[in-house]
Parts: C-alpha cells; sequence; structure tokens
C-alpha cells in the first residue's frame, strides 16, 4: 500500500483529498506546512508520493519543498497544486495540478506513477 503525505495549510481542502485518498486504498499523512513535512520526511521511510499546495505559511513554499524532496528523497514522487498558474518550473518528474481539483483525478494521477497503482 502505497503512503501519500499531502501539505496543505487548509484544513477543508486537506481533509476533503487526505478522504478521497484513503478511500482509494492510500495511506495519508498530512503535514500543515513545508516545515511539517520536512520532518515528517526526516522521520518516516515509507512516503512515496508528496501531495504539496504551493501557497502556505512557514519557511518555504510548496514548490522549495518539492525541489527539496527531488535533492534529498529522490525515490519520492511529486504532485504540485494551486489555485494560480502553473510554475514555469517543477522539478524533474513531477506533475501539476490545478485547483480547484476532484480527488478522484488526484488518484488517477498519482496512480500513473511507478509502483502507485494497487
Amino acid at each position: 500500500m502505497a503512503t501519500v503525505l499531502v501539505v496543505e495549510d487548509e484544513v477543508l481542502i486537506r481533509d476533503l483529498v487526505a478522504g478521497d485518498l484513503q478511500e482509494a486504498g492510500f495511506t495519508v499523512v498530512v503535514a500543515k506546512n513545508a516545515d511539517h513535512a520536512i520532518a515528517i520526511l526526516e522521520a518516516r521511510k515509507d512516503i512515496h508520493l508528496l501531495f504539496t499546495d504551493i501557497e502556505m505559511p512557514g519557511s518555504i513554499n510548496g514548490l522549495k519543498l518539492a525541489a527539496a524532496v527531488r535533492d534529498r528523497w529522490p525515490p519520492v514522487h511529486i504532485i504540485i497544486t494551486s489555485g494560480k498558474l502553473r510554475p514555469l518550473e517543477i522539478p524533474a518528474n513531477a506533475l501539476f495540478i490545478a485547483k480547484p481539483y476532484l480527488g478522484k483525478n488526484v488518484v488517477v494521477a498519482m496512480r500513473t506513477f511507478e509502483n502507485m497503482s494497487h
């Protein structure tokens, strides 16, 4: 079973996407910002995919978090989301999903990555 780290500061959005992913069979870990997400990644070895918003409070935003994950945890798949335009540059092999999104579309995108389907 694949484990997804959802990083989103908006509680309602975080809870909705976490619920959709759990219903789809993923194990979900949530973080309220990038600093919290880094602490989780440092403590756990079972994170398969990072699903992060770009805009959030804390010392770094979701794009910088994604870059850090690509550097420090290269096997972790990355999906970035935002209500704004797609950033010009995102980490290699990462996907971008615009907000608002449907949870089922996020699940479909996650399953396109190697070892993320069950």
